[in-house]
């Protein structure tokens, strides 16, 4: 019977050692998880004062932020963005699908205020520099 004890404790030894192994490395991912959590964090504020100052160029009246002046503005901006990680990143075929979903978004809605309106269209084209 002493003998079975003693395999026992062993294998509890064992298990123990394995377990702060593993300890220390979850504790060393979570803190590289959190550096990167920080970044992205940083990245969202940018990008949301670039997305105010936008909608606040394009607005039509105070507080304005669904109209076709606003979305196309805010598609173009994503266009670019989108075009720039695609120059990176050239194999990356699911956001190239969704630079093609925002491009034909945009085309939809500036035929939509060229067919109410020419001269809010022309007024439009020019402010975002667009060829047409």
């Amino acid at each position: 019977m002493a003998k079975k004890i003693e395999k026992k404790t062993k294998v509890a030894t064992a298990k123990k050692k394995t377990v702060s192994k593993t300890k220390a490395t979850v504790s060393k991912t979570k803190i590289k998880k959190v550096e990167a959590t920080k970044v992205k964090t940083e990245e969202i504020d940018i990008s949301k004062l670039s997305r105010d100052k936008l909608i606040s160029k394009f607005e039509t009246h105070e507080g304005d932020t669904g109209s076709p002046e606003v979305q196309i503005a805010l598609f173009s901006q994503r266009i670019v963005q989108l075009s720039e990680h695609l120059k990176k990143n050239r194999k990356d075929n699911h956001s190239r699908r969704g630079l093609f979903q925002i491009i034909g978004k945009r085309r939809r809605l500036l035929q939509f205020i060229e067919n109410k309106d020419k001269s809010r269209y022309q007024t439009l084209i020019k402010k975002l520099g667009l060829k047409k």
